[in-house]
């Protein structure tokens, strides 16, 4: 199966209201400032699409709607990058997934290659860190580094970090939808 833009909206619409662990604000919320952020910053449609859909693995796992904690609070590594690119490979080339399927190694890889990245990580991105394996070792972060995306992924990454402000105003959902039309495989 294959995602289109009406069942990414549905998918927002249904289990975007729910809290992103650990963050004062909504899995739409985050996805919104961090596409918002991203399209700020001039980056090209495919990464802010991207962007909007990096954490959609969660949207997906349907326990997370019925958790009272974050899955990191229970010692659950969700593997969300990986959940969303089966519905998402019909859709859109490798110049949005890529980056999604590499947000989290790019925090590794953040964390072993800049130390005050470490610090600016909340409670829940640290706990996350240590069930992902924690800081990349020198040569993971050497072939990281070597990989064609890993440039968009880190962008994607630092975003990420700073899509967690309470009552930020973005534009909306159809707004960055539209955007994702523009880089839709047809």
């Amino acid at each position: 199966m294959t995602l289109d833009l009406a069942e990414i909206a549905r998918l927002f619409a249904e289990r975007g209201g729910v809290a992103y662990a650990g963050e004062p604000v909504s899995q739409l919320e985050h996805a919104l400032q961090c596409a918002w952020l991203a399209e700020q910053a001039g980056a090209d449609d495919a990464l802010v699409t991207a962007s909007l859909l990096h954490d959609l693995g969660h949207l997906l796992i349907a326990e997370h709607q019925t958790l009272s904690r974050s899955p990191t609070e229970v010692g659950i590594d969700d593997r969300h990058q990986y959940i969303a690119m089966p519905v998402l490979r019909g859709a859109f080339g490798l110049e949005v997934r890529e980056p999604i399927r590499l947000h989290v190694d790019a925090k590794r890889y953040l964390c072993a290659t800049r130390p005050d990245y470490f610090a600016r990580l909340s409670p829940d991105s640290v706990r996350s860190l240590a069930l992902q394996g924690g800081p990349m070792t020198t040569e993971a972060a050497r072939r990281f580094a070597d990989h064609p995306w890993s440039g968009d992924a880190i962008r994607l990454r630092l975003w990420d970090e700073e899509a967690k402000v309470a009552g930020l105003e973005t534009p909306p959902l159809k707004h960055f939808l539209q955007t994702a039309a523009r880089v839709m495989l047809h």
